[in-house]
């Protein structure tokens, strides 16, 4: 990132030009006006959301209004003046083009009088040292109407203060948050959940649907890109039908335009209504499981191709964008990542290139990642972790693809595995657990590590044509068994006390979201044309959360890692280069509050407990199979 700083003539000129400067306790927002001209002015209000906590990061909410009695003609510009505590990694609005450098946001479209632009996203990244509170200005220009400015005061958050211990990733499968959370409770406490969609211009009811159903929806990359719908701008979200549907002979008409029924996720609705539920969280790459599951351990799904600059793979622009083909092990079992059996293929793309980016290419060399992953920071911090998956080689095994974790065995390459130190060692940190939840037995013997990837069964994984409707009990039992798991031996600490279950959807599935995505397409922030993707739900489940909360923060797989670098006071990943932590939309601090008193656990009715899972017998089957 690149500080951006203003100089004291051009403070001094923008701070006089203010007839309006507000001052917030909490979120919220002001909003200023400009001089009257020949045209009227414009008027612009800021609001701001998350912690703005030091190392992490902030949000605000930037709208401009036409406060003239005529419509706007020509190019409206959009600046914000950043407090130099903060950098600017992300500016984004419909129909906006956004620079960082300085922030700058315009547009050339005409706007009746008493009209708003659609707002301006601004997400920035707080310095470590920084402290107090400070004044973020921005002003709006152009457009035949004479300027426009607010101003808005930040106060500094502050980190948790050592209140969160353990941290619980749950990852679930391919669901939106429209589809899986037509919970009417959310709804009614202003949760962002549609009831209908689009088909270009007609209008389509979304029809309730079992969790389980006997057909599934693309969902991979060119099934993104023409669900999407992109006008040179924005996602106009009205192509979901474009995600295809299989097996043709079983899928209903607008198959993709469905909920699932309350009945079959209830836990799930309970959970969120309990405890704090985000309507802004996107999956942050654009496509299917293999590239998502290594986002949540790494914050990249980069891989070292022939030609490109790495070293090791860490600052190639090309991405894993699909999942493999061809992957299947001698013994039928499927070898992904560094098992992969010779004549496995995969997609990459080309990040550099301009959104929408569907040129993917076919991928032959060995799947085998080598850059840094969270668990290299964990293991420098001398913190613990674990990760829980049902078998190897598969696409949501996400330690299989990282050469340094993984160091395949030699032997028949068509038949290889992993035998480094975390999947061997006394203690594994690459947990195989099948169709039994070891989770739970190791949460009951206290040994929770301090940071815990869980990825379900295929039977309980939410996935369309897969799954066996288990999805809402697995993850109830998890949150069960923290919430009630008695008080440790020796130190009597009991998990609810400081523990944060963060429960999310690796995509979305093929299903319809109504929410456009921020596409990461500004060659000033980052550049990355295949972030990010379509909503995801996300629910976060810990005493100190803000209880029957909605949160409309932004957020992504990156700020999952951002917040675990924050509570624990860890560096980023690979800052050097730049991964999804680095950038990341959020860092959940909105669904928090660390000074309030902790709140009570409440257990979460579910049809299959934590015995059913403990005992549960049989060979495991994948989340994702396509």
């Amino acid at each position: 990132m690149i500080r951006l700083k203003a100089s004291l003539e051009l403070w001094s000129a923008i701070v006089g030009s203010i007839l309006l400067l507000g001052s917030l306790s909490g979120c919220g927002g002001v909003s200023g006006n400009g001089s009257q001209g020949p045209g009227g002015n414009w008027n612009l209000a800021m609001t701001r959301t998350g912690g703005f906590a030091p190392g992490g990061t902030g949000e605000y909410t930037i709208t401009a209004t036409n406060g003239g009695t005529g419509t706007s003609g020509g190019t409206v510009t959009v600046s914000d003046i950043l407090p130099s505590v903060f950098t600017a990694s992300n500016a984004t609005g419909s129909g906006w083009s956004c620079d960082v450098n300085p922030v700058s946001c315009t547009r050339s479209d005409a706007l009746a009088a008493g009209g708003s632009y659609p707002a301006i996203t601004l997400i920035v990244k707080v310095a470590q040292n920084a402290s107090g509170t400070v004044t973020n200005q921005a002003t709006v220009s152009g457009g035949g109407l004479s300027s426009g400015s607010a101003s808005l005061q930040t106060p500094i958050g502050s980190a948790n203060s050592g209140k969160i211990q353990h941290i619980v990733i749950i990852f679930q499968e391919n669901r939106s948050t429209d589809n899986l959370f037509h919970d009417p409770t959310l709804i009614s406490r202003g949760a962002d959940i549609a009831s209908y969609g689009y088909e270009g211009s007609t209008k389509i009811t979304l029809t309730p649907v079992p969790l389980v159903t006997d057909y599934d929806l693309g969902h991979g990359h060119t099934a993104f890109l023409g669900s999407c719908d992109w006008n040179g701008s924005a996602c106009l979200m009205d192509a979901a039908d474009q995600a295809g549907c299989s097996p043709p002979g079983d899928c209903p008409d607008n198959a993709q335009y469905q909920y699932v029924q309350q009945s079959d996720v209830q836990p799930y609705f309970t959970m969120a209504e309990t405890y704090a539920f985000g309507d802004r969280m996107f999956q942050t790459n654009q496509g299917p499981s293999f590239p998502a599951h290594q986002y949540i351990l790494s914050g990249t799904s980069a891989v070292c191709v022939p030609g490109a600059t790495c070293p090791s793979g860490t600052t190639s622009t090309y991405f894993v964008s699909g999942n493999p083909g061809n992957d299947q092990r001698a013994d039928g079992t499927p070898g992904a990542g560094c098992l992969n059996p010779p004549g496995t293929q995969v997609n990459v793309l080309d990040t550099t290139m301009p959104f929408p980016n569907g040129n993917e290419i076919s991928f032959t060399q060995p799947e085998c990642f080598e850059h840094p992953t969270l668990t290299d920071v964990l293991d420098a911090s001398g913190l613990t972790w674990r990760y829980y998956a049902a078998q190897d080689g598969s696409i949501w095994t996400a330690p299989d693809a990282i050469q340094h974790m993984c160091l395949p065995t030699a032997g028949p390459p068509d038949q290889l595995t992993c035998n480094g130190a975390d999947w061997t060692g006394p203690n594994p940190k690459v947990v195989l657990e099948g169709v039994k939840g070891q989770v739970l037995t190791d949460i009951q013997n206290c040994d929770l590590p301090a940071v815990t990837w869980v990825i379900p069964d295929g039977g309980a994984s939410d996935h369309a044509g897969t799954n066996k409707g288990k999805g809402p009990s697995w993850v109830a039992s998890i949150v069960n068994q923290i919430g009630t798991n008695a008080a440790c031996p020796g130190t009597g600490e009991t998990y609810w006390s400081d523990t944060a279950i963060i429960v999310t959807w690796d995509d979305w599935g093929g299903w319809y979201d109504h929410v456009a995505p921020p596409i990461r397409n500004n060659p000033g922030s980052y550049p990355n044309s295949y972030e990010y993707g379509f909503r995801v739900p996300l629910v976060v489940v810990a005493p100190y959360v803000k209880a029957g909360y909605i949160s409309h923060q932004y957020n992504d797989f990156g700020s999952i890692l951002k917040f675990i670098e924050e509570t624990f006071t860890l560096p980023e990943i690979n800052p050097s280069v730049g991964y999804a932590d680095t950038y990341a939309l959020g860092d959940l601090s909105d669904f928090f509050d660390f000074t309030q008193a902790p709140l009570g656990f409440t257990q979460i009715p579910a049809d299959y407990d934590v015995h059913y899972f403990q005992t549960l017998e049989g060979e495991p089957t994948p989340p994702d199979n396509d």
